[in-house]
């Protein structure tokens, strides 16, 4: 029985958008294997960003307006809900960021990228607890980080 949840849990679309997000990461980090990236990338897709403008980071990898080695994406945490998946990292004391990935059978169609910016996402219908996930950057805990509250 324990066998089948296994495998049942394998192939849940949460666990394969997760996947799918995993495998870009690994990408960018390989040195940009543009191929693989091209093609989880919607051709339409939807960019949103919150920060100051200089640390649009991964628009500035995806379209190849900087190397990759200026910023480094080394995701602490890869989370789930519905078509959503959330990555959340920081580089040392200066820089936390919050991605936000929509899939749409195995193709990212948005992508919302948080710097610096202390993220709770929530629900409004259908759940009793309102907290879907909220930012959890040990590292940054002391700091004063912006609160921003992502309803989906």
């Amino acid at each position: 029985m324990a066998a089948k949840n296994a495998k049942t849990q394998s192939v849940l679309p949460e666990n394969q958008n997760k996947m799918a997000v995993s495998m870009l990461y690994k990408a960018l980090a390989s040195g940009g294997d543009t191929y693989r990236v091209a093609g989880l990338l919607a051709t339409d897709l939807e960019w949103w960003f919150h920060g100051p403008q200089n640390c649009q980071h991964m628009m500035r990898v995806l379209t190849n307006e900087s190397a990759r080695a200026v910023f480094k994406f080394e995701p602490r945490s890869i989370s789930a809900i519905d078509d959503q998946v959330i990555v959340e990292g920081w580089e040392g004391a200066q820089a936390y960021w919050v991605h936000v990935w929509t899939l749409r059978d195995g193709l990212i169609t948005q992508f919302r990228e948080y710097f610096n910016t202390w993220l709770t996402m929530t629900e409004l219908i259908g759940h009793e607890s309102p907290t879907l996930w909220q930012s959890q950057p040990q590292d940054l805990v002391n700091r004063s980080l912006p609160g921003l509250v992502l309803a989906i």
